[in-house]
């Protein structure tokens, strides 16, 4: 059986059980009450997914769909995802990532009738987004979003481009468009030029390593969708689209489909927007989706991401690990772990271990991590005795094997990410690489250490059991 987000929802239900809320009332998600709850748990530092049971409509009536959101919101629950253990959620998962993203596992073609998301259709008048549970999620928002992956097809190569793209909503049949200057933004650039609009697929939900395969860093032209099959341990099922039928293809075991246009030449008033970064994106004029069908299961569930939260910064992070330990392996090959930790919201800081050989490989390991990710801002460079998945270590590190004028390099008039608000335009981004590595051309000091001849010979829980014994009777003090 084909896996979808119902196979690993039962997974949780059955094996990680506390790692699901379920919350029976009926909730407004346009009205902020689905990221109250998720701030309220965040306070707590409790990161579940959450299942909202009964969440209303943009016309305000309960939806036959429930909400799930704070998916990704742990390591452990995406380790879950593509069938690790929680243990294996740090180094081991982006491993994994970076095996399962090497290999590509080409999409396979089904009748419509094998697929669950033609168990209804709509098609042009009949769609009507006010019929979803669509989530307004801060303050300034302006409307609610939809915030899940976008599918575009190259007009050139038909390679498939899966992104997470932010789309408001802004009538029955149109959503509001942001598109940083990446693959689908080349994709729209093509068809404009043409004087054609754009197809694309609003995959809103689907199994959680679909996503995960969304996220890699991939050259432009690799087809996404057997990147996402691959991550998905199994060939991702594909059904003609209703609006060009075979020449759009969409995912079949997805639970909720969202087909459109993007009108060549056609900008409208889009943000602002909570971001990833923690702070709101800035309005501009952005291009448009005209919606022309709408497919889905008759038990659909609708899928959000809580932006501007661990929800985002671990999906955004481990994917792109796993993707850049690969393209550093090719160069310098004794790289041993990279992380992107929540400190830079999985997207901006970069760490690196690697076990150095010669001089030059920290500088050539964080550079080719520059290229492939222009997300990235600060990179640090550590050697394989420091875990890059504690940043505790990372920067003592940074504090003890650092000389500013020596080790730091400033590399300015770089393409950056168009929502950093620290840059001063849309494009242009300094980037900062630190080698906290021990130079190999004279002694560093030792790090201390406990012997680990005197480590094997302790039973700590012994010697704690023997000091947690009570007093004997009538040593008290008179």
């Amino acid at each position: 059986m084909a896996r979808d987000l119902r196979t690993f929802l039962r997974l949780l239900e059955e094996h990680y059980p506390d790692e699901l809320v379920r919350v029976p009332r009926e909730v407004d998600p346009a009205n902020f009450e689905v990221t109250a709850i998720l701030q309220h748990l965040e306070n707590r530092q409790r990161y579940p997914l959450v299942l909202f049971e009964r969440p209303r409509t943009l016309h305000g009536t309960v939806s036959p769909f429930p909400l799930i959101s704070n998916v990704y919101a742990t390591r452990e629950r995406c380790a879950i995802a593509l069938g690790l253990a929680p243990s294996q959620a740090r180094l081991e998962l982006s491993l994994e990532y970076a095996r399962r993203e090497a290999r590509l596992l080409e999409p396979v073609v089904v009748e419509r009738t094998a697929a669950p998301v033609k168990e209804w259709v709509r098609r042009g008048a009949d769609c009507d987004l006010r019929d979803l549970p669509i989530v307004r999620h801060h303050a300034m928002d302006p409307a609610p979003y939809i915030d899940m992956a976008v599918a575009m097809r190259d007009p050139d190569s038909g390679a498939y481009n899966l992104a997470f793209l932010r789309t408001m909503y802004q009538g029955p049949r149109r959503l509001g468009l942001h598109m940083s200057p990446r693959h689908n933004w080349q994709i729209a650039r093509q068809h404009e030029r043409r004087g054609e609009p754009t197809p694309c697929a609003l995959i809103v939900s689907h199994h959680p390593a679909f996503f995960i395969g969304a996220l890699n860093v991939g050259p432009f032209g690799r087809d996404d969708y057997a990147v996402a099959g691959s991550l998905m341990d199994e060939p991702l099922r594909l059904v003609p689209s209703e609006t060009w039928g075979d020449r759009f293809l969409v995912p079949a075991d997805a639970d909720l489909v969202i087909e459109g246009e993007v009108p060549p030449g056609v900008r409208e008033v889009e943000g602002p927007f909570g971001e990833f970064t923690g702070y709101y994106g800035p309005q501009r004029l952005r291009w448009v989706i005209d919606v022309t069908a709408m497919t889905g299961r008759h038990d659909a569930i609708y899928q959000d991401i809580f932006v501007g939260h661990r929800d985002v910064w671990t999906l955004g992070s481990f994917p792109k690990e796993g993707s850049l330990y690969n393209r550093i392996k090719g160069v310098v090959p004794g790289v041993r772990g990279v992380h992107l930790p929540l400190s830079g919201t999985g997207r901006y800081h970069c760490y690196i271990s690697i076990d150095k050989r010669v001089e030059g490989e920290s500088n050539q390991a964080a550079l080719i991590a520059i290229g492939e990710c222009d997300f990235l801002k600060h990179v640090v460079v550590v050697d394989a005795d420091i875990d890059p998945y504690d940043e505790e270590q990372v920067l003592w590190a940074v504090a003890t094997r650092v000389q500013a004028d020596r080790d730091v390099n400033v590399i300015r008039h770089c393409k950056g990410n168009t929502l950093d608000p620290s840059q001063e335009d849309d494009v242009m981004s300094a980037k900062m690489i630190i080698d906290a590595t021990k130079p190999l051309h004279r002694p560093f000091e030792e790090r201390v250490r406990v012997p680990e001849e005197a480590l094997a010979r302790i039973d700590l829980d012994a010697y704690l059991a023997l000091a947690a014994r009570p007093t004997s009777v009538g040593t008290e003090r008179a």
